[in-house]
């Protein structure tokens, strides 16, 4: 190129300068990016949404459509479609998307909701494998697909963008999904270990939450209790089926008949004949074997509680199962025409069982109505509510009177009629009860004022103890009972005499409040007595009683004329004359009608 042309090329530039160019300012620093921090409370939020979703019921499978449209909901407002109408491309939730900016905690309960889908899923397969053993394939299947989608939760609740309780949370869900799959292979000790992660992680979120929070968790960790020892008793643990039958007695284990499947086999056998008042029992149908079993260690159970309330939830619990066993032995002799006689009534050998089941029930009636009877009483010395009530000695007779309705049937009891040794105890029992009976009736008219009565019924009430604790009774709670009672009945006696005596001597008896109580009689009724008496200055004095009371007034005699059937009167034909008779005939019937013809 020319040098004119290469001049002429170049651009014009300003003239130049000795002086350096002037400083440029320092670019402005970049902010640190803020991480995002999440919390995520992942037991409430599937216990509310089971509860409020079929779970309350045993429906799985409107839960598990829940879950399916709850994602779909929560993939819509996310935006995170998986592909379109035509085409599906997977897209799961990533660490990176919990970075971003906009990012939101609902992207922690997609993977959430999937897991608790196929949980859904298996549990509802599982409800259907009773009668399809098939479907236990797809249940694993759905159990490991969960287990997947909890690792992946667990996963993004690892990073930066989450707090520790909600790392703890994920720890004790995954926990507990991998220990339901490895309990539905039958892999004991993997299923203990990872239920036992869970009711420890459980533990410790306990103790650090507030008293309004620990509900759910509490009842988390109940729930994990009977698998965990079913799982110890699978191991080698022989006491663990002791454990079980105790929680079922409390309440805690509901499906206890699936869960004890091959529990059952190993003890039921051993339990076929039951001895009970000198005669030899064969027990048949497998749900009284398991009954009879769980009685056998319902006493313990019962004293090992902590009060009267759970000592009676204890009982109903084994009078439920009671009536279940009865039901069972009933539905039985229907269906097995070998038990019964020819007239249709059972055999004596399972007349019998219904017998001894049937005194089993009623006995521990009758323990749960004396529970009772100990918290009203315990409420009543106290002066304390019972279920938002005042206790009152009326009460208490009625629960005594309960009772003895209890006692009455266990006397007419089919097969013991003739039984003098039996009758005696029942009879004896009867009085005992009747005993607690007449001493609280004797406590309501106390409060009558009506002492004469109630000194009667305290006097009767120490008659029936006495006899009772002569005679020694097999049960040592109740004679100690009546032993208490006794010195009862002597302070409750000494009153009554006493209120009785200066009840005679001054109808106007003073309160501890120093208020003076209304006269009883009118004032026209004691003119001749002399007592100060300010109600007669009232507006309602009691002078006189309206409307008076009715007196028994003889009445008017009635007289009887029954001499006149045995008068004889004399004869009056000498007085009428002789008259001659009216001619018959048609004549006669003219003169008589025209009026001629007479004299």
């Amino acid at each position: 190129m020319p040098r004119g042309v290469e001049a002429a090329a170049a651009p014009a530039g300003p003239p130049e300068s000795s002086e350096p160019p002037p400083a440029q300012p320092p670019p402005p620093e970049e902010e640190p990016s803020r991480t995002n921090t999440f919390t995520i409370e992942i037991l409430r939020i599937i216990r509310d949404a089971q509860q409020q979703h079929g779970l309350r019921h045993g429906d799985y499978q409107r839960y598990r459509g829940y879950c399916t449209r709850r994602i779909q909901r929560l993939r819509k407002v996310l935006k995170l479609p998986q592909g379109d109408r035509r085409h599906y491309k997977r897209k799961d939730v990533t660490v990176a998307l919990l970075g971003a900016a906009r990012a939101d905690e609902r992207l922690l309960r997609a993977p959430l909701i999937l897991a608790e889908r196929c949980w859904a899923h298996a549990m509802q397969l599982r409800q259907e494998s009773n009668t399809e053993p098939r479907k236990r394939f797809h249940l694993v299947s759905r159990l490991r697909k969960a287990c997947v989608y909890a690792l992946q939760l667990q996963e993004l609740c690892d990073s930066p963008h989450c707090d520790a309780r909600t790392k703890l949370e994920a720890q004790a869900y995954v926990a507990w999904i991998h220990g339901s799959l490895h309990f539905e292979l039958q892999l004991w000790k993997p299923a203990a270990e990872n239920l036992k992660k869970a009711q420890v992680v459980y533990e410790k979120l306990l103790a650090t939450l507030s008293e309004d929070e620990q509900l759910i968790y509490k009842q988390k960790i109940d729930e994990l209790a009977p698998s965990l020892r079913y799982c110890a008793y699978n191991i080698g643990d022989k006491s663990a089926i002791d454990d079980l039958l105790q929680m079922r007695g409390q309440g805690m284990v509901d499906n206890l008949d699936a869960l004890m499947a091959q529990a059952r086999e190993s003890r039921v056998g051993s339990l076929q004949e039951v001895e009970w008042r000198g005669r030899r029992i064969t027990v048949r149908p497998e749900k009284t074997r398991l009954f009879l079993l769980a009685l056998q260690d319902l006493d313990k159970t019962v004293e090992r509680a902590p009060n009267c309330l759970a000592k009676i939830e204890l009982i109903e619990n084994a009078l439920m199962d009671c009536k279940d066993a009865i039901s069972a032995v009933k539905d039985e002799v229907k269906m097995d025409p070998k038990l019964r006689s020819s007239s249709g009534a059972p055999l004596p050998g399972v007349q019998n069982l219904l017998s001894y089941l049937t005194y089993v029930r009623l006995t521990r009636t009758i323990e749960r109505n004396q529970y009772l009877v100990d918290q009203a009483r315990e409420a009543l010395e106290n002066k304390t509510q019972l279920e938002g009530k005042k206790v009152r000695p009326h009460d208490l007779t009625r629960l005594y009177e309960i009772i003895l309705q209890t006692v009455n049937e266990l006397q007419s009891l089919v097969g013991f009629e003739d039984d003098a040794v039996y009758q005696k105890e029942i009879v004896m029992i009867a009085k005992a009860y009747k005993a607690f009976r007449c001493f609280y009736i004797a406590e309501v008219l106390l409060t009558l004022r009506r002492w004469s009565e109630a000194f009667a019924l305290y006097d009767r009430a120490n008659t029936y103890a006495t006899d009772c604790l002569s005679k020694k009774l097999e049960d040592k709670k109740l004679s100690e009972k009546l032993e208490a009672l006794k010195k009862s009945i002597i302070s409750s006696k000494c009153s009554a005499h006493a209120q009785s005596i200066l009840a005679d001597e001054d109808d106007e008896a003073v309160t501890q409040s120093g208020k003076r109580q209304k006269h009883k009689k009118p004032l026209v009724d004691r003119l001749t007595e002399y007592a100060e008496d300010s109600n007669v200055l009232t507006k309602n004095p009691n002078v006189f009683k309206l409307p008076p009371e009715m007196e028994a007034i003889p009445c008017k005699p009635l007289f009887f004329d029954l001499a006149c059937n045995f008068v004889e009167f004399p004869s009056l034909e000498d007085k009428m004359g002789n008259e001659k008779k009216q001619g018959a005939g048609l004549t006669g019937f003219v003169k008589g009608f025209l009026g001629w013809g007479g004299k």
